[in-house]
């Protein structure tokens, strides 16, 4: 199953920078008029501004004016002294006028009888109807999800679908197009789109996923909630040499570092990865032994009734 990144955990970038430059200058320039909206209704000047947040006036301007690539702790002071929660600057919705952000804000004045009673309106059904009879495969390349996923479809009577097949189907480029064209973060939207998708046209199915998907928050989310969950472990070892074996080369191509980036990036997800609901260590298990352990587990746990 094509990946967007190899073991370096580097995505192709080519043709690309443009499209997030684009996308961090307009983040830049909403934030700047925000803050310059929030200040004005508030009646406070910039020099008053500044002493009250210990950011400098010439760097507010900058920052009102979409131009200052402001950090993250400095944003904090600047939201705190004027009273407003740093998302409000940073949110792709208007919260002033958000009915997203207004519900926000009430929930999380609300006591706590009043938080149940709102989250049991606006999600009436259990995990289980939300899931439905969809299988879910995740982890690093190399650890199975294709093959398993494929065999364990047919044993078991339903489709198997690949995220990224879909992906490329839909958008009518492969992979490592999309991602030299839109960069990483078009891709992922892309991919959020397509699980979307998917969610809304299969109700019984096995899918496989990249690795990377789980660096999403809100797609991982999504994933977690509409779908059954395995995760397929391996060692590091295995996963590079089943990728290698594949005649996959890039990994090791000109990177003496790539085993001890890999091992990084697997302690880095092994968190993200553990919320799945069952896990299987295909390390030390032929094709066959793997197979089976997958579709116990799948009757088992009755993830397909």
């Amino acid at each position: 199953m094509s990946e967007i990144t190899n073991f370096k955990g580097v995505a192709q970038q080519t043709g690309g920078e443009s499209q997030t430059e684009i996308m961090v200058g307009a983040l830049m320039k909403r934030v700047g008029e925000r803050v310059r909206r929030a200040r004005e209704l508030k009646g406070i000047p910039r020099r008053v501004l500044s002493d009250i947040s210990g950011v400098s006036p010439r760097y507010l301007a900058q920052l009102e004016s979409g131009e200052g690539n402001i950090s993250i702790g400095l944003l904090q002071k600047v939201a705190i002294a004027l009273d407003y929660r740093i998302e409000w600057f940073v949110c792709a919705e208007d919260p002033w006028s958000s009915d997203t952000m207004r519900v926000t804000n009430l929930f999380r004045r609300a006591g706590y009888q009043t938080r149940q009673e709102v989250l049991d309106l606006l999600a009436p059904d259990t995990e289980a109807d939300m899931r439905a009879q969809r299988v879910c495969l995740i982890g690093m390349r190399g650890a199975g999800k294709s093959t398993l996923g494929a065999m364990a479809g047919a044993t078991l009577g339903v489709p198997f679908v690949e995220l990224n097949r879909e992906i490329e189907e839909q958008s009518g480029m492969p992979i490592n197009e999309l991602v030299a064209f839109y960069g990483q973060e078009g891709y992922r939207k892309l991919e959020s789109q397509a699980l979307e998708r998917v969610v809304a046209t299969h109700d019984a199915m096995i899918l496989a996923v990249a690795g990377g998907i789980v660096s999403d928050p809100q797609t991982y989310t999504m994933l977690l909630n509409h779908f059954h969950t395995v995760w397929l472990k391996a060692t590091p070892e295995d996963h590079m040499e089943r990728v290698l074996a594949q005649g996959d080369t890039r990994p090791m191509a000109g990177n003496p570092e790539a085993m001890d980036q890999l091992k990084s990036i697997l302690t880095s997800r092994e968190t993200l990865y553990g919320r799945a609901l069952s896990h299987i260590d295909t390390s030390g298990k032929s094709l066959a032994e793997t197979h089976d352990e997958l579709v116990a587990v799948i009757r088992e746990r009755g993830f397909l009734q």
